[in-house]
């Protein structure tokens, strides 16, 4: 197959529901040689923050010398994007060569679109020489494609409500989930508030032998000075690391320090497997951490939407965005909160849309509270909510609220209303996020 066929092929296995199980992918990856045991990871789980946790891990390792391969998803346009050696994508030549391969070795057996996706991500690794794979789960853990590797750590970024059809309807049932990667002896790194899903994780922990080393307990994160500047600080006791001064996220957000801190402890626990970096490394390091679609700032000339310094964004021929893939009760909570501490605007004009299996009821109102202009659209995907349905869950007596089902054309109508110091927010579903982003910048893979 050439690219376009191998992409055609996939997208084809969209119509395989998702299907949690591990069957399927150890089946395959026994006939293929077992690629996965061939390399060393850190396998990465959670509600909402995978991510960014893992683009730093890969960042700071990456400009350390190290090669890493990343896996994530979803993708914003292109699912190239989904796999990641140190700044390279994967080319398309090698994407149709691996899926052509994987196609030959399944002959007329079915995979789910998540299990091919990973498969060829593994392929793809074991065959290119790296020191470390960080790989994030898909959706839960216990029963996640990527769950057939050991890693040298686990990471469970946190755990609140989401995927209630799969994980369950209580956080203790979804924190089970999440907890699912974690091995015999394998240390975890973990973001967990104290609530009953924290308990599970901790129970699992001492069933299974493995070092729990928990953001507030183990380590830490204080403000230092001004200028969002902060102080990374392990308890010595509990983790052997040195503190860290003057670091600075170049991502906004405060749970983006808390992210940053999680992958701080994940590279304490790897220095004995020999991954070395210096305190000047990781501090010039986490200032490029840039991870596309979560609270990416973007402003550009109104008549081109050519990119413009941020020095002249009061310049009244500049429109300035925010895009960010929060789509769950936690995610926007976070998003609002931003909004409310660290961005100045005379006007929020808010461009949403969501999957219709999504907690409507409690997102949408949270950032309509915010909304001076509320423009509702409908990304795209079979589970997509029409804008009509998003509208039954907020009060347009409060506000003014638009329907338009076009990604494109809500777009348009959002940069019309758009006035001198207003910010236009993309939020809701990453599918969302990944149309607009495609029109405002093209292509993240070219």
């Amino acid at each position: 197959m050439n690219y376009q066929e191998a992409q055609t092929y996939l997208e084809e296995l969209q119509f395989h529901k998702i299907k949690l199980g591990l069957d399927s992918m150890r089946s395959f990856l026994a006939r293929v040689g077992h690629p996965e045991r061939q390399l060393r990871y850190v396998h990465v789980a959670g509600t909402n923050g995978k991510g960014s946790v893992s683009v730093t891990i890969l960042t700071l390792l990456a400009r350390a010398g190290y090669r890493v391969g990343l896996y994530t998803s979803p993708h914003l346009s292109s699912v190239r994007e989904r796999f990641r050696i140190n700044d390279d994508f994967i080319s398309r030549e090698k994407f149709a060569e691996l899926a052509s391969r994987i196609k030959s070795v399944l002959g007329a057996e079915k995979i789910t679109y998540f299990e091919f996706t990973t498969a060829l991500a593994l392929l793809w690794f074991a065959e290119s020489g790296l020191d470390l794979v960080v790989l994030e789960t898909g959706l839960g853990g216990r029963l996640d494609a990527t769950n057939v590797v050991l890693p040298l750590v686990s990471v469970i970024t946190n755990v609140t409500m989401d995927h209630e059809a799969y994980l369950g309807t209580t956080i203790a049932a979804v924190a089970a989930e999440k907890a699912g990667i974690i091995k015999d002896g394998v240390p975890v790194v973990s973001g967990l508030a104290a609530d009953e899903g924290l308990e599970v994780v901790q129970r699992i922990c001492g069933q299974k032998n493995a070092p729990l080393y928990l953001f507030g307990q183990a380590f830490q994160a204080a403000e230092q000075g001004e200028d969002r500047l902060w102080s990374w600080l392990p308890d010595e006791a509990l983790l052997p690391a040195e503190r860290l001064d003057s670091l600075r996220c170049s991502m906004r957000g405060s749970y983006q320090v808390v992210n940053a801190s999680l992958a701080l402890a994940v590279l304490a626990l790897l220095r004995p497997h020999g991954f070395l970096l210096s305190p000047e490394l990781i501090r010039t390091g986490l200032a490029t951490v840039r991870w596309p679609g979560r609270l990416e700032h973007v402003c550009l000339y109104r008549h081109n939407r050519m990119a413009v310094a941020q020095t002249q964004t009061t310049n009244r021929a500049v429109i300035c965005y925010l895009l960010d893939g929060a789509h769950n009760p936690a995610g926007v909570e976070s998003l609002v909160l931003t909004l409310r501490h660290e961005y100045e605007y005379k006007r929020l004009i808010v461009i949403w849309g969501a999957m219709l299996d999504k907690d409507l009821g409690k997102t949408l109102p949270l950032i309509a509270e915010l909304a001076g202009v509320l423009l509702l659209t409908r990304p795209e995907g079979e589970r997509a909510a029409e804008p009509e349905q998003l509208l039954e869950h907020i009060d347009e007596t409060q506000l003014s609220c638009e329907c338009i089902r076009q990604v494109d054309q809500a777009l348009i109508r959002a940069e019309e209303l758009a006035g001198d110091g207003d910010l236009i927010v993309v939020a809701g579903s990453l599918y969302l996020i990944g149309a607009v982003r495609k029109i405002l910048l093209g292509e993240l893979v070219t």
